[in-house]
């Protein structure tokens, strides 16, 4: 008599496993969903990046403000008094973010300028400090903004290019 249990122990033994065409339809299932995750995933990257300058430049505006009330003007302002507490440290005239990024890792760079003369850093003596103008650069993402923000109240981001005094091109958008 045949034992049935035994009979499908030997079957399964002689057809255990996957076939071509089983491990090619998975391989492509799984193909399909990375096409689908990496973009959305890039994008989401891009935002957060973007958001991110976007907190540094409000964080050093909150703290110009504050110089400003206590001095009257905006001259001698140092962006190290925003990022250190050692007072040994040198001017910082550009800010990277992530904050403290170095090589690859930085994705915006953050210059602070005298409104008057975009020429000049706050902390030259030759500013009169009567106004501030503050832009983030994208670093290695054209698909990116490039923010703007002075102490007049512009507030703008662009795709293109930006100076201290306006943001320019197509997709001009304010934040």
């Amino acid at each position: 008599m045949l034992d049935p249990q035994k009979y499908l122990l030997e079957f399964w033994k002689k057809h255990s496993g996957f076939t071509l065409i089983e491990m090619m339809v998975v391989v492509v299932v799984l193909a399909i969903i990375a096409a689908i995750a990496m973009p959305a995933y890039s994008e989401y990257m891009r935002k957060a990046s973007a958001a991110q300058a976007e907190q540094e430049m409000q964080k050093i505006a909150g703290h110009l403000e504050r110089y400003k009330s206590k001095n009257f003007t905006y001259k001698y302002f140092d962006p190290k008094i925003v990022y250190s507490d050692d007072a040994s440290a040198s001017s910082l005239s550009i800010i990277n973010v992530p904050v403290g990024s170095t090589g690859d890792k930085i994705k915006y760079k953050i210059t602070l300028r005298d409104l008057d003369d975009t020429s000049k850093e706050l902390s030259n003596s030759a500013v009169r400090g009567s106004g501030w103008a503050m832009q983030a650069v994208v670093v290695n993402d054209s698909k990116n903004y490039n923010f703007l923000m002075t102490s007049k109240g512009l507030r703008c981001k662009t795709f293109d290019s930006i100076t201290y005094t306006a943001c320019t091109g197509s997709k001009v958008i304010s934040w």
